[in-house]
This record gives C-alpha cells, sequence and structure tokens, in this order.
C-alpha cells in the first residue's frame, strides 16, 4: 500500500470574491488544481466560471481571496512578473481562439517565443512542430481567415503550448465547434498535455467536453456547489 502523501495543489484559489460593476461574479469560491490534472469547471451561463478562470491566470485581480501558484500569491506580484507568468507558465485559450487574422498560424504559433526573445528561426521551428503534434502541420502557411472553427482552435491551443506552459487555462474551447471538431480538439488537447505534463483548469458548460477532465467541480451563482474526488485548498 503506497503511504505517501497525496500532493498539493499547483495553483489555488481561495474563497475568491470578484464582482463587475454591481453584479457578483464570484461569492468566495475555492479550488485547487495538481500539477498534470485536467480538472473541468462546470456550470451554467453566469455562474462565474470564466470569471474564476481569468482570477487564476492572473489576467484579473479578485476583490478578496488569494490565488496562489507554485508557491506564490499573484495579488503580492508586481504586473512584470505576472506578465512573465502569463508568457512562460501560463498558456490561455479563448472559446473563439484569439488569433492575430493578420498572421499566417506558424507565425501565430511562433508569437510567444518571439515576445520571450527566441530567434525566429527557432521560433519557427518550434512552432512548425507544435502544429504537427496537433495535426495542423499542413496550415502553416494559412490565416485564420482561412481556415475552419477547428483548424483554428487547434492552432490557438498550439501557440498556447508552445512555451512548455505548467498551466493551461482553456476557457470553452469547444464552445463555437461542432461536435466532431470538439471532439478532436478534446482529444488533442487532453493528449498533448499529458504527454508534457502540463494541468490545465477546462472551463466549459459542455458534459462531453467535461469528461475529458480527471475531475470536476461545479459553480453556481459564484459558489463551488459540487465537487468530484475533492481537493483540499491550504491558505
Amino acid at each position: 500500500m503506497n503511504n505517501a502523501a497525496t500532493p498539493g495543489p499547483l495553483l489555488a484559489a481561495r474563497d475568491l470574491v470578484k464582482a463587475h460593476g454591481a453584479t457578483p461574479a464570484l461569492r468566495g469560491a475555492s479550488v485547487g488544481l495538481r500539477a498534470g490534472e485536467i480538472l473541468a469547471v462546470t456550470g451554467a451561463s453566469g455562474s462565474g466560471k470564466s470569471t474564476l478562470l481569468h482570477c487564476m491566470a492572473g489576467i484579473v485581480r479578485p476583490d478578496e481571496g488569494t490565488v496562489t501558484y507554485d508557491g506564490q500569491r499573484l495579488g503580492q506580484l508586481p504586473e512584470k512578473r505576472l506578465s512573465e507568468l502569463r508568457r512562460g507558465d501560463f498558456g490561455v485559450v479563448f472559446q473563439f481562439g484569439q488569433l492575430i487574422p493578420e498572421l499566417t498560424a506558424l507565425d501565430n504559433v511562433a508569437l510567444p517565443l518571439l515576445l520571450a526573445g527566441l530567434p525566429r528561426a527557432r521560433a519557427h521551428e518550434r512552432a512548425r512542430d507544435w502544429l504537427d503534434r496537433f495535426g495542423a502541420s499542413g496550415l502553416a502557411e494559412a490565416r485564420p481567415g482561412e481556415m475552419s472553427g477547428g483548424q483554428a482552435q487547434r492552432t490557438a491551443l498550439a501557440r498556447a503550448l508552445v512555451t512548455g506552459p505548467k498551466v493551461v487555462f482553456a476557457d470553452e474551447p469547444t464552445g463555437a465547434l461542432d461536435s466532431l471538431a470538439a471532439e478532436q480538439v478534446m482529444t488533442a488537447l487532453a493528449r498533448t498535455a499529458r504527454e508534457s505534463g502540463a494541468a490545465v483548469l477546462l472551463v466549459t458548460h459542455d458534459a462531453r467536453t467535461a469528461a475529458y477532465a480527471d475531475r470536476e467541480v461545479s459553480l453556481l451563482d459564484g459558489v463551488v456547489v459540487a465537487e468530484d474526488a475533492a481537493l483540499e485548498v491550504t491558505p
């Protein structure tokens, strides 16, 4: 019998409160994400899922509560350090990909590496490798307007993972896709995340997408109301 202690969370949100103007989005939500784990955050539209993801990714600051990543409290970090985390340790994928329309798929995927100072030739080499991992190598010279929704989202996933992040934040990554494209995208994301060891925080309202996760938590009106295989969130 293995008596080793279960590792604590790599990324943890504790008692998060966040309002958009006069509208509460989070009302004390606590969630933990282990290294290498795929966690689905589910709930109806307006339940606070995306706000939770944005807080945990350091994109917005909560009004109350703490987000801790690898021992660092994000709320205590200067914006420069947060930007470094978002460019390196964190990868983010949104529902509509948010690719830069003027750039080819290759340049979109290479962009985070170029911003980090990698020479263009090496950045393009790594970008081609990641496009290939997502079955999108034939799209290298295509621009977003020439791609299907599924192709664009696979390109966006390659961009999110090209820096070798420890955490991938996926906000409704299949929400704009048909069922076949959604299955292809999630299969590619789950396989590649497990190969690279990245943890994934997956926000979705779709049960078929959530089924790719190791664990699931559900939000209702900004509060975690259901959790599968609960993970204790320490201060």
